[in-house]
């Protein structure tokens, strides 16, 4: 379990994290999402113990993460941009990443035949695509305690995407901490997600329990329809003449008994994701117009 506690980071007088509070249970697949310089990668590396917190704490199972070699050998941190020197080829990350951890060459060998990798090519010379599923391959066969994965689905194809997603759901024992501007890819995934927004952490907890407390509705009425119309507080709301779409939290029979009371003539429930879920939010905190 990763459990942060009153989080803060700076970088020279701008304050990216401030204050964050999280928790990540044992074995979830866990989202952080968030606009651009919302502090996710900030975040990652401070868990990986990359960089150092100004303020705070971070344990995992108990114990405190910074300046623990042990906790950072049960760690795989792929960060955005991973390093690598101008001649290293695959064949040399290998042998390096088995030094450092239990290294699972036939997971490997199967992500390598999946994404059809050149061992002995230098990787300087891979596009990002392939770069990307490189290091994925290897953050899969080094089968980490903890996993923690910066901007995850950045540059792959929607078949390398997708064998992401299985080989993450396939990774047995496992914590997974995953950004991504990928909402959709998340959604199939993950089990919680944590939303950053103003160098903290505005809401979390469990996604798909989170989606089933938000209704999309389409009401048609006889006349034109007017946001004083629809009795709610609503997350979004547009109107086209005399149909209406909105967003509501609520519960959904109390909210269809409300409308039923407008004599429409016809009200539709749309399916959210969340994708639209965090689109209200960010719109909700003045950052899209």
């Amino acid at each position: 379990m990763i459990e942060i506690e009153g989080l803060k980071k700076s970088y020279g007088s701008k304050a990216v994290l401030d204050g964050v509070c999280l928790t990540v249970p044992d074995g979830a697949v866990f989202g952080l999402v968030g606009i651009n310089g919302a502090g996710k990668s900030t975040l990652l590396r401070l868990i990986a113990d990359v960089l150092r917190p100004d303020a705070g704490t971070i344990r995992i199972d108990g114990e405190l993460v910074t300046g623990n070699a042990k906790k950072r050998r049960e760690m795989f941190f792929l960060p955005d941009e991973p390093f690598y020197s101008s001649g290293t080829t695959v064949e040399k990350l290998i042998e390096l990443y088995k030094t450092f951890y239990m290294f699972d060459q036939a997971t490997f060998d199967r992500f390598a035949q999946i994404f059809q990798i050149d061992r002995r090519a230098p990787i300087r010379n891979f596009s990002k695509g392939m770069k990307r599923q490189v290091f994925a391959a290897l953050a899969l066969a080094t089968r980490p305690r903890y996993l923690l994965l910066d901007e995850a689905f950045d540059g792959l194809d929607p078949l390398a995407r997708l064998e992401l997603k299985r080989g993450l759901i396939e990774l047995e024992g496992s914590t997974v901490l995953i950004s991504s501007h990928s909402l959709r890819e998340l959604e199939d995934i993950c089990s919680g997600f944590a939303l950053l927004d103003g160098g903290t952490v505005t809401d979390a907890g469990d996604l798909h329990g989170a989606l089933r407390q938000v209704h999309k509705f389409q009401i048609a009425l006889d006349r034109t329809v007017v946001r004083e119309d629809i009795p709610f507080d609503c997350l979004s709301f547009e109107t086209e003449g005399r149909v209406a779409r909105f967003i509501v939290r609520g519960d959904r029979e109390e909210i269809v008994a409300a409308l039923r009371t407008l004599s429409p003539l016809f009200v539709e429930e749309i399916s959210v994701d969340f994708e639209e879920l965090f689109l209200c939010e960010v719109q909700k905190r003045g950052y899209m117009s």
